[in-house]
């Protein structure tokens, strides 16, 4: 069964139990193996790499380089993978795909991947405690840790299952813009957060693995099965035609 195509190709209704179960297996455990990897990294940037000193040069030439114009660009950007308007824009998305498709466990994966991966960013930063970046802040820092980036993390969960989602759009050209701009978002937001000096270079970097791993954990949650035919169903058909 196709991974992108793994709702359209099984439409069979589950039980709230069984998706539960599923969620449950399929995504939350492996989000534990993640939580320890990221971790994992955290304490060695920290530890033996000396907090990667390396990282300042950029983030020193990034605040050296900065325009008005890019100030007002990266702010919205940023603002994007803001935590406000991630959560109302997915309940708004949750909402508009169970109305158009009632089928809620669909509708649900974006709220499946931003709050496994905000469960992830929010207890590995606490754990890490990595300083931000020692230059001028354009943005008021979170009371979170720098490591790691969780606007980063968060956007690249949400708009990589709305590109998932987008590839059931029908007009060819309206898909591969939607899904196009989808994947852009997360690139923007992640430059953004490096310009406006709120985060290392890694941060931002394992932000994104955050995000994509979550992303999948959510798209993949529900198991479904392809189709199957009976023999006798099968004759019928050819029969038919």
């Amino acid at each position: 069964m196709s991974f992108v195509h793994r709702y359209a190709q099984d439409t069979s209704r589950p039980t709230l139990r069984s998706a539960g179960g599923d969620l449950a297996r399929r995504a939350l455990a492996p989000a534990v193996g993640l939580w320890a990897v990221i971790v994992g990294l955290g304490t060695l940037i920290r530890g033996p790499l000396d907090d990667l000193p390396a990282e300042d040069t950029l983030n020193a030439e990034l605040a050296a380089d900065r325009t008005p114009a890019m100030d007002q660009l990266t702010a919205l950007w940023s603002n994007i993978g803001a935590t406000l308007f991630l959560i109302v824009t997915c309940l708004l998305v949750i909402a508009l795909v169970w109305w158009r498709t009632k089928e809620w466990w669909l509708a649900v994966v974006p709220g499946i991947a931003v709050s496994v991966q905000a469960a992830v960013f929010v207890t590995a930063a606490a754990v890490v405690g990595r300083e931000r970046p020692s230059v001028e802040k354009l943005d008021e820092a979170p009371p979170t840790s720098s490591f790691p980036s969780g606007h980063v993390g968060a956007s690249t969960a949400f708009y990589l299952t709305l590109a998932l989602l987008s590839r059931r759009i029908a007009d060819p050209t309206l898909r591969g813009l939607a899904t196009a701009v989808c994947l852009l978002v997360p690139v923007l937001v992640a430059y953004a957060r490096l310009y406006r000096g709120m985060h290392h270079l890694t941060d931002v970097l394992v932000g994104v693995l955050n995000g994509v791993v979550c992303a999948g954990l959510a798209w993949h949650y529900l198991r479904r099965r392809e189709r199957r035919t009976s023999p006798g169903r099968a004759r019928r058909a050819v029969a038919s035609r």
